[in-house]
């Protein structure tokens, strides 16, 4: 959720994902994917940096749940087969599947 201001002053939070269109006509109005156009105090641009922002901190947040070694590894198909369950102990290979 972004925090926006209503021309009114009202904060308003709004799920970025349901923004459809940002226009400016001069002031910012967005229409959300349900149709609803919400004006807001904030230019489109501002609009756009707080998104990004949002998601920039969902994904360190998700980070913090990613096993370190599939992180150093780059991708879960490329951790080491302990890492995945199995050890090299349990007589049979990983196989890497592009």
């Amino acid at each position: 959720m972004i925090e926006l201001t209503r021309l009114n002053g009202n904060p308003l939070f709004v799920n970025g994902d349901q923004i459809k269109w940002a226009e400016a006509a001069p002031d910012t109005m967005l229409t959300l994917m349900s149709g609803e156009k919400v004006v807001v105090r904030e230019s489109c641009s501002e609009v756009v940096e707080r998104m990004i922002a949002f998601r920039v901190r969902l994904l360190r947040a998700a980070a913090e749940f990613v096993p370190v070694a599939v992180m150093a590894a780059g991708a879960l198909h490329a951790a080491p087969p302990s890492v995945m369950g199995r050890s090299p102990e349990d007589g049979d290979s990983a196989e890497v599947v592009e």
